[in-house]
């Protein structure tokens, strides 16, 4: 944990009650603050009690007395209406900010120890950041990975110098912390997301962009330029630090672009290295080929070199339910993309392989499956599970061969069955549904490690090592 000391002796008020909200309590109660805790859940509060927190109800506190507003990053802060807390913040001039910004203030009150890389993107960050934190922990650095993904950043070890934190950072965060100021930096790619949350592209453009405005001297901006938005970005940068673009396709000056599955490092126009990523199972695919790109500036702005991330790079094992590589059983390759929710998400598993068995439903998403006919050759049968089974039958319809299984276990064994009397090099079972898992399964999580269990069970089936993701 990260004690917050720079609200020592004060009250603070905390509202919103999940892991960084308990986080920002814990790292306030330990740096002298006293944090006055609430949530509109009375079970999250419930929860903050048996840990000791000071519960009480902030509608009805003295807000003169708060020097802060931690809001937790799930919480409207503008959009579509403030939250009730950040209305009566703004009423008494108490300054509303998150836990990200609690980190930022104490490492600059600590004296910036460390050094800190942060992710962010509307796609694609959790990779990049967990390939990011891989990389160098791989090439002997120690490494605090958190914030969006894994622990929240105040329950990461302290701040030290030989310490670098690897954060990933959504929109949300971003705008609770005005003070964000690491020593490098990444955005991905800017596509329309959250915008109940932030009203327009613009602003959230901005919101995402900001995570350059300070960084200094020494520092580096990595930015993906193959959407417009970004791209503006880019074209706009200035201040006295190093730009790295990332591109997949077309080449870049400056930065690392991707073509055929090849990381190429240029300067000023000259190829530096190149790295190939062939035979990497857990980088398959354009949109990973992105992720390894940036994670690869980032590492090299950290001081590694292209040897060490090429060998970083073959260690990745991915993370779980996204295009995680199960198993293989003979020729056969089973897929874990349980985390795809949405047909843009599972368009990007179908666009990584050919010969594809692939399992679909659960409880439909707006659109169900529309956008995803240009990969339907690629799908040599579909297997259709949970309530949007009827739906997917008609918009699949003579196009794509299918059958209706009902329950994931009957769509396993059915499509392993398929898959091992494919004539194809690599035929792959992939779970991506496109739907959320709800009308089955609590989350996606569980949903995959249900697959995970299932296709462990099925004789002959042995479990894929980072190295063996791909046939050679």
């Amino acid at each position: 944990m990260i004690p917050v000391r720079i609200f020592a002796g004060r009250d603070v008020a905390v509202q919103g009650l999940g892991v960084s909200g308990l986080a920002a309590a814990r790292a306030l109660q330990a740096g002298g603050a006293h944090a006055v805790v609430w949530d509109d859940k009375e079970s999250a509060r419930e929860e903050a009690a048996t840990q000791g927190f000071t519960v009480s109800d902030l509608q009805g506190a003295d807000w003169s007395k708060f020097a802060a507003l931690v809001l937790a990053p799930g919480i409207p802060l503008t959009h579509p209406e403030p939250h009730w807390s950040v209305t009566r913040a703004k009423e008494t001039g108490v300054e509303v900010i998150g836990d990200m910004e609690l980190f930022f203030r104490e490492r600059a009150r600590a004296g910036a120890p460390g050094r800190v890389v942060v992710i962010t993107g509307t796609n694609g960050k959790s990779t990049t950041t967990a390939l990011t934190a891989h990389l160098l922990a791989a090439a002997g650095k120690r490494v605090a990975l958190g914030g969006n993904i894994g622990k929240a950043v105040l329950d990461l070890e302290p701040f030290a110098p030989d310490l670098i934190y690897v954060i990933e950072l959504s929109s949300f965060q971003i705008e609770l912390a005005p003070g964000l100021s690491p020593d490098a930096a990444a955005l991905l790619n800017i596509t329309p997301d959250h915008l109940d949350r932030h009203f327009t592209l613009a602003n959230y453009t901005n919101i995402k962009s900001s995570i350059f405005a300070r960084l200094g001297l020494g520092g580096t901006a990595v930015i993906g330029i193959d959407d417009a938005p970004s791209r503006a970005i880019a074209d706009s940068l200035t201040g006295p630090f190093a730009v790295k673009r990332i591109a997949v396709g077309a080449p870049v000056e400056t930065g690392v672009f991707a073509t055929d599955g090849v990381l190429h490092e240029m300067g000023a126009g000259v190829e530096l290295a190149h790295v190939d990523l062939a035979g990497i199972g857990s980088l398959r695919g354009a949109h990973n080929w992105q992720n390894a790109a940036a994670a690869y500036a980032l590492a090299r702005s950290q001081g590694l070199t292209p040897t060490a991330i090429a060998q970083g790079l073959k260690s990745f094992a991915g993370l779980s339910h996204r295009m995680e590589q199960v198993a293989r059983r003979g020729k056969v390759l089973f897929v874990n993309d349980s985390k795809a929710t949405n047909a843009d998400a599972a368009g990007k598993a179908l666009a990584s392989f050919t010969d594809i068995y692939w399992i679909i439903g659960g409880r439909p998403k707006e659109g169900g499956l529309g956008g995803l006919e240009p990969f339907f050759p690629k799908i040599a049968r579909t297997y259709l599970i949970g309530e949007a089974a009827e739906a997917f039958a008609r918009q699949l319809g003579d196009a794509v061969d299918h059958v209706q299984c009902g329950t994931l276990a009957r769509a396993v064994e059915q499509a392993a069955a398929d898959a091992s009397r494919s004539d194809a090099k690599e035929p792959v079972v992939l779970l991506s549904p496109a739907c959320a898992s709800y009308d089955q399964f609590a989350n996606f999580a569980k949903r995959g490690d249900a697959f995970r269990e299932m296709v462990m069970g099925l004789d002959g089936a042995e479990g894929v090592r980072p190295e063996q993701g791909q046939a050679a």
